[in-house]
């Protein structure tokens, strides 16, 4: 039997996401960077905070975030592990409603505002139809999240963030997804007076052929594929029922899988 391993698109390895929260006006100066160096975001939003102090207004958000994912933050920030459950289902679903509107996609993220969660709110979530939610616990790891409901970064930028990247940027052996995480507010580039770190960040680890580009959702709906493929006893072909393409590797060749087709490996 050849080895097969899953990959990312294009047969890569590794891949990079961003996590930003609030939308707030400093989001317009990291978007500018993010596109400028390729890097893909999420923005979470509290859409009943939009147009207040320091805060992006409705009309802006759909072309500012084009290219990137918009997920919710809730309506208007609460603390979740103090709030009755009928107040929760509030704070998403209509979140998840503005957004939409203004967005015109479905919205199916979120990060946990102050980070407060547990195990009631992540099983409310499916049925909100949201598909995943960040922590913000950092791992300082590589690895692909175990729980999609308790996605945790790598890292936040203000901690270990260039030798993290140098380390990622490091890794070459493909036995394993590796996956870097960086969460945090944008903001804190204007607090701290600090935006060449970010810059920096971006210029560094920016248009690397052996690294996937990617937003949280993105990377949660790739996944999925992948792991939904159907694949013989003999593994010598696979049946894609998603939509989206994965790649897999057959002893160093890669192939891609269309969605929707049936390929014979070998």
């Amino acid at each position: 039997m050849k080895r097969v391993l899953k990959c990312f698109p294009g047969g890569k390895f590794k891949a990079l996401t961003m996590s930003y929260d609030d939308g707030r006006i400093a989001d317009r100066r990291l978007v500018e960077i993010f596109n400028k160096y390729g890097i893909k975001g999420t923005f979470n939003i509290n859409s009943g905070l939009l147009g207040t102090s320091y805060r992006l207004s409705t009309d802006e958000i759909r072309e500012l975030y084009k290219g990137h994912e918009v997920a919710i933050h809730t309506l208007t920030h609460p603390t979740l592990t103090r709030c009755p459950n009928e107040q929760i289902v509030y704070e998403i679903l209509e979140d998840r409603k503005n957004l939409e509107e203004i967005l015109g996609y479905t919205v199916r993220g979120l990060s946990y505002p102050n980070g407060s969660y547990n195990n009631t709110i992540k099983e409310l979530l499916p049925q909100l139809g949201i598909e995943y939610a960040r922590v913000v616990e950092s791992s300082e790891s590589f690895a692909l999240p175990e729980d999609f409901y308790q996605w945790q970064p790598t890292c936040h930028h203000k901690i270990n963030l260039m030798n993290l990247a140098e380390n990622f940027n490091a890794l070459y052996k493909k036995q394993y997804l590796y996956l870097m995480y960086v969460w945090g507010h944008s903001y804190e580039f204007d607090n701290d007076n600090n935006w060449e770190l970010i810059e920096g960040f971006c210029k560094y680890i920016g248009g690397k052929d052996d690294i996937w580009y990617a937003t949280n959702i993105e990377i949660v709906d790739y996944l999925k594929a992948l792991n939904n493929l159907r694949f013989s006893a003999a593994c010598n072909f696979v049946y894609n029922p998603s939509a989206i393409s994965v790649w897999l590797s057959i002893d160093d060749e890669i192939v891609e899988i269309k969605g929707g087709n049936q390929v014979r490996l070998f």
